[in-house]
């Protein structure tokens, strides 16, 4: 009986927001399947950390100090493609309401996650044509499906991001896919600095945000970070060679949306 290749033996992985929640979850995973993994993020002396944590563990890992906000550096300090696997991760602009947002927050939004994709996409595409495989995976949000109150800015560069990647999934040649993963509530730093801003927001307490975000999910728990890694993993394997141009749900169900 034929089983799911999920083996990443040989193959690279290049992981944006690589220091903290859903990238450093992903990029255990990868490891944990076989792939030398890149780290990229910020904040080196995490990413330093978490490389020494997959060294030990046996896995091949190196990190990039870089910024998704300046692309002219992050370009230099990629260098020239080697993976066959990119990971576009990073975190969502402050909230508010999309009518109260200055034209320039709509401007770094889209620099940072549309700009910089579309820069680490031209940098690693070259190498995964050369080898005949590819993946890029966004991870993105659930409000492609249905926008978030006060989130507008947000709302409107993930709807970017989306149409972004169906367009590339059309381009790609074969052997080579780009798909997106929607994370629902998921336990991160990102979702704790959210529940605060909606219990200012509304005069609730935390806990009450926090209970009212479980009472809309089906499953009555929080994601967690290493779920949403187990479903980029299947994306970037041999296994999902045949998906292609997708929008997957990690939710717990919340999403009414067929």
């Amino acid at each position: 009986m034929a089983v799911p290749n999920l083996d990443l033996s040989g193959k690279r992985a290049l992981i944006c927001g690589g220091s903290a929640g859903i990238g450093r979850a992903t990029a255990v995973a990868l490891a944990g399947l076989g792939a030398s993994v890149t780290v990229l993020a910020r904040r080196a002396e995490r990413l330093e950390a978490l490389v020494a944590e997959l060294r030990a563990g046996g896995a091949e890992a190196d990190a990039i100090t870089a910024d998704l906000d300046d692309r002219k550096a992050l370009a230099a300090a990629v260098g020239p493609g080697r993976w066959e696997i990119l990971i576009n991760n990073t975190g969502g602009p402050p909230g508010g309401r999309l009518v109260d947002a200055d034209p320039e927050a709509l401007e770094l939004a889209f620099g940072r996650h549309v700009l910089a994709a579309q820069t680490l996409l031209r940098i690693c595409l070259p190498h995964m044509e050369a080898q005949h495989y590819g993946r890029v995976i966004n991870v993105l949000s659930t409000s492609v499906r249905e926008p978030i109150p006060f989130l507008g800015v947000s709302n409107t560069v993930r709807g970017a991001m989306a149409a972004w990647a169906k367009s590339v999934s059309k381009e790609l040649p074969p052997g080579l896919t780009i798909n997106n993963i929607l994370p629902g509530f998921t336990d991160t730093e990102r979702l704790g600095s959210l529940k605060s801003a909606v219990a200012a927001r509304t005069g609730a307490t935390e806990d009450a945000v926090y209970q009212g975000w479980l009472a809309r999910v089906p499953e009555g728990r929080l994601g967690q970070p290493e779920e949403l890694a187990g479903a980029i993993a299947f994306l970037a394997s041999p296994a999902g060679a045949y998906i292609r141009g997708q929008s997957l749900a990690v939710d717990g169900g919340r999403l009414n949306s067929i």
